[in-house]
């Protein structure tokens, strides 16, 4: 177990041709890797995405073993990092898909998942007419370098529960795919969000999104006294931090936050 561990962010603007998302990927994580980074996080939607929902989204939803999870899979052992991406994912019902983001661990494949709960059915917008939400299921998280880490979507950062959930079941860093599309305030909304939710559960957040001009882009990671430790404005680009459990463990004595609350959150 080692104390730091290397997290990177990469923000770009994924299309529908799911090749050349992949090719970017792979571009991008080796880059994160020559900078040091064992764990990269990459967008929502990352193997396919056009700006409007539409039936092409359904011939474009892979399996969670089609060849775009087997290509993270390989370029994880290949780079020796763990890759964190948003799929579109194959539904049960064949007039929806699923909102996905897959973690694949080095030579052992998928090591978690979480498919979306909350849909962006707001700011004039309606996910829920393509995509099924997922189930409130008990969280799946991964572990790299002593570190836990918990995984969420885009919208869900509204819902504070969903992230207290994350750390009550022993997140220690959270990861945030999105396509956090642009919109009045939303730039304002995405960075206060994020922020709140690191403080408020004194955790490290990695939130990557698209980069414009569809997304807000800023992809950042915050530790959990608020401070950006590292962002991405509005380029594609990858950008890396390194985490460290003493520092984590300092902040929580310094604000038992956790330890002091009086309430618990339960589903609907």
């Amino acid at each position: 177990m080692t104390d730091q561990i290397a997290v990177a962010v990469a923000q770009f603007a994924p299309g529908a041709d799911t090749a050349a998302n992949l090719a970017e990927i792979e571009r991008m994580t080796r880059l994160a890797a020559s900078r040091g980074a064992t764990l990269v996080v990459f967008p929502e939607y990352s193997s396919y995405f056009t700006p409007t929902m539409g039936p092409d989204w359904l011939a474009a939803a892979e399996t969670l073993d089609g060849p775009f999870v087997r290509a993270l899979a390989a370029l994880a052992s290949d780079t020796g990092c763990h890759i964190v991406a948003g799929l579109v994912e194959r539904a049960e019902r064949v007039d929806r898909v699923r909102n996905t983001v897959v973690a694949l661990a080095p030579g052992t494949g998928l090591a978690a998942l979480y498919r979306k709960m909350h849909l962006y059915d707001a700011f004039g917008m309606r996910e829920s007419d393509w995509v099924e939400a997922g189930e409130i299921a008990e969280p799946q998280l991964f572990e790299l370098g002593g570190v836990r880490v918990g995984l969420q979507t885009c919208y869900d950062i509204r819902f504070p529960e969903v992230t207290r959930r994350l750390v009550d079941a022993g997140a220690e860093l959270v990861l945030v795919p999105a396509e956090w599309v642009r919109g009045p305030l939303k730039e304002a909304h995405w960075r206060t969000l994020c922020t709140a939710r690191a403080l408020e559960n004194t955790v490290y957040l990695a939130a990557a999104d698209h980069a414009p001009p569809v997304g807000v882009g800023n992809s950042f990671i915050i530790d959990p006294m608020g401070v950006e430790l590292a962002t991405i404005g509005e380029s594609t680009d990858v950008a890396v931090a390194w985490i460290s459990r003493e520092r984590l463990a300092a902040v929580r004595q310094l604000n038992p936050a956790l330890a002091l609350r009086r309430f618990t959150v339960s589903a609907k």
